[in-house]
């Protein structure tokens, strides 16, 4: 299974991929604003991708509307700063599975992960 991760802080994708590390998951690629996600998802087609709202060229609902259209099968799960509920609606509204506000402990990852994947 495959994973793309998406935030413009370099922190936070290192941070993300650690806390995956259990999962198993080959890490095709990681982008740190929208348009360069979209690419990503048209080039790999990844199974999982983790995504921030907030993020330079286009934001996260709208690289999330773009990556839907391309590739509708992927899995994806927002990872933001923004506790706006309205915004997490609407991420789930427009195809995310999941959603998760920063800061993310490692635990609070794995459950989001373990419903995501269906893992028990």
């Amino acid at each position: 299974m495959t994973l793309l991760i998406v935030d413009d802080s370099s922190v936070m994708r290192r941070t993300i991929e650690k806390h995956l590390s259990d999962y198993h998951l080959d890490i095709i690629g990681t982008a740190g604003n929208g348009r360069d996600a979209v690419q990503i998802v048209k080039d790999k087609r990844p199974d999982v991708v983790t995504l921030d709202i907030t993020m330079p060229e286009m934001d996260g609902l709208t690289c999330l509307e773009n990556i839907m259209e391309v590739h509708p099968q992927a899995k994806v799960m927002i990872i933001t700063a923004l506790s706006d509920k309205l915004t997490g609606l609407q991420a789930l509204d427009k195809g995310a599975r999941g959603f998760l506000y920063k800061p993310v402990s490692p635990e609070d990852l794995t459950k989001a992960f373990d419903k995501l994947l269906n893992r028990n």
